[in-house]
């Protein structure tokens, strides 16, 4: 087999973006997700691309079926070179006094024990071979604060921190270590955040050519790809019309 890249929340967005890049490119692709309906579907864009894909069918919020699904993987799968902590979500928009504590927790159990499940899971393979390259998809939020962000931004802050704890944890064994902080992207984001209000989604992107799912999936590609003395520590990915956080120029 060639190399073999793992996407977690392959279902949607950035995930499902970066799966068919690296497959695209020649990658034996291995998809995590929620939603079985969907990676199956994956499954077959993918196999049209004549590489090899495995679906693993998973919460990563759920321990024991992280441990189960990867000390599962079949040993032509077992060598995982690229690992993409992708499966993230934002839930609910609203003032800490107000916040709703069934959002908080989903947020902190996909954003960040869900990425600490797969890397403990992930992380001592590639060890073991003196070789990997983890990429965690952070945001701008976890750069900077907005109102009625908190717990979200809590939660990306948290993944900007963990990627720097990483790379000195693993620095010896030659893994690299990606943080990936996007800005304004239209995937299901802002769909996810309002719980299938499509007008509040629309009202976030109104005025702006936002980022795609595939400008993302580009990018970590690139940095996946580069010479193995190089490493991509930390990257930010705007649209043109974003400055920071808080500030985008949206056109009438």
């Amino acid at each position: 087999m060639g190399k073999t890249v793992m996407v977690t929340g392959a279902t949607a967005g950035f995930g499902r973006a970066t799966a068919l890049e690296f497959a695209r490119n020649g990658y034996y692709v291995i998809i995590t997700g929620r939603r079985k309906e969907r990676l199956l579907e994956l499954a077959r864009e993918i196999e049209a691309f004549k590489t090899g894909v495995l679906s693993l069918n998973f919460d990563v919020r759920n321990k024991t079926e992280v441990d189960a699904a990867v000390s599962s993987l079949p040993s032509e799968w077992k060598n995982i070179d690229i690992l993409v902590n992708n499966a993230g979500l934002a839930a609910g928009l609203s003032h800490i006094d107000g916040g709703d504590t069934d959002d908080w927790d989903r947020m902190v159990d996909t954003n960040i024990k869900g990425l600490l499940y797969v890397t403990r899971a992930v992380a001592p393979i590639m060890a073991a071979r003196n070789q990997g390259h983890i990429f965690n998809i952070s945001s701008i939020a976890g750069k900077d604060i907005y109102e009625n962000g908190n717990v979200y931004c809590a939660t990306k802050s948290a993944v900007d921190s963990l990627s720097k704890a990483m790379r000195i944890d693993l620095l010896k064994h030659g893994i690299r270590v990606t943080n990936i902080a996007p800005g304004m992207a239209e995937t299901e984001f802002s769909i996810v955040r309002f719980k299938g209000d499509q007008e509040k989604a629309d009202a976030v992107y109104k005025g702006v050519k936002p980022l795609s799912a595939e400008d993302i999936a580009t990018v970590i590609y690139f940095c996946a790809t580069l010479p193995d003395h190089v490493c991509i520590n930390d990257i930010t990915i705007t649209p043109t019309q974003q400055a920071g956080v808080g500030m985008v120029h949206r056109k009438a």
